[in-house]
């Protein structure tokens, strides 16, 4: 598998745990790499359940939204269960907005989302 450059990877039980390692999602090329680094967890490495924190991430652009959204499908397609986790309220906000906040199972802390399982 490539090197990890948008997030850290790492294993709780059977439980993938994903932490993004860019404080801002913007750039449209960055978005693009972490997508796909996203996809292969899903795609390649057929992780069923994943939680993706969020603590360092302070901006988040619509095209990173759109990679959210489409790695929920994968992982719904393949019957695995994705979390959302440590989202700061100012992107909480954006979620809500676009009711998003419906779609993914968002909770608080890395703990809650483990525990959701």
């Amino acid at each position: 598998m490539a090197t990890q450059r948008h997030v850290e990877v790492s294993e709780v039980g059977d439980v993938t745990v994903v932490r993004f390692l860019d404080r801002k999602i913007l750039d449209e090329a960055n978005i693009q790499e972490l997508g796909q680094e996203l996809f292969d967890l899903v795609e390649q490495d057929r992780r069923m359940k994943i939680v993706l924190n969020f603590s360092v991430v302070e901006f988040l652009s619509s095209a990173a939204l759109g990679k959210l959204i489409t790695l929920d499908r994968k992982q719904k397609a393949q019957n695995g269960l994705l979390k959302l986790s440590n989202i700061r309220p100012e992107i909480y906000e954006v979620f809500a907005i676009t009711k998003l906040n419906k779609l993914f199972s968002i909770l608080d802390d890395e703990a809650d989302a483990l525990a959701a399982f």
